[in-house]
């Protein structure tokens, strides 16, 4: 079960599906936010179920998820789904908000950096993964820019040691 409406949600569900025999995608409205192209490529999954105007009432499961119970925000009813996993897909907002005030941020918050670099408008300061990342979003992604980000600050530093 994937719950959320927007792109991230859309790309999850269809990475399960590819995995799963089903997967159900718990939109709270009556419409998705996604792109038109991903509610099409979601569309085209036989193996998701996309459940309109629901919210999530509990998890249920002691040691794992064995299912969820849903609400319908229209008409208050309540089912449970046997479900064996719950992905919360409702967006991602980068944890960037404390250095506004010091590092250039794109519209969405992310750090932005010089293209094919982790360095930041500000001398020796890098950025790497998930805060400077708003396409990719992956753990290898991120410790591929972490590698790039430590590079650039020993650069940095010897350059520094050298002046």
């Amino acid at each position: 079960m994937v719950v959320g409406g927007g792109d991230s949600a859309a790309e999850e569900a269809i990475y399960l599906a590819n995995i799963c025999r089903k997967v159900y995608v718990l939109v709270r409205r009556d419409r998705m936010r996604a792109s038109q192209i991903m509610q099409q490529r979601l569309a085209s999954r036989s193996n998701v179920v996309l459940c309109w105007n629901t919210e999530v009432e509990e998890i249920l499961g002691d040691q794992a998820v064995e299912g969820v119970r849903v609400i319908n925000n229209q008409t208050q009813a309540t089912r449970e789904i046997a479900v064996q996993g719950f992905f919360v897909a409702i967006g991602h907002q980068p944890n960037t908000h404390l250095f506004k005030d010091y590092l250039d941020l794109d519209e969405r918050g992310y750090i932005k950096t010089i293209p094919g670099t982790t360095k930041t408008n500000m001398a020796g300061v890098f950025a790497a993964g998930d805060v400077q990342d708003p396409t990719y979003r992956q753990a290898v992604t991120a410790a591929g820019t972490g590698c790039m980000a430590a590079l650039d600050a020993e650069r940095f530093l010897a350059a520094q040691a050298d002046a």
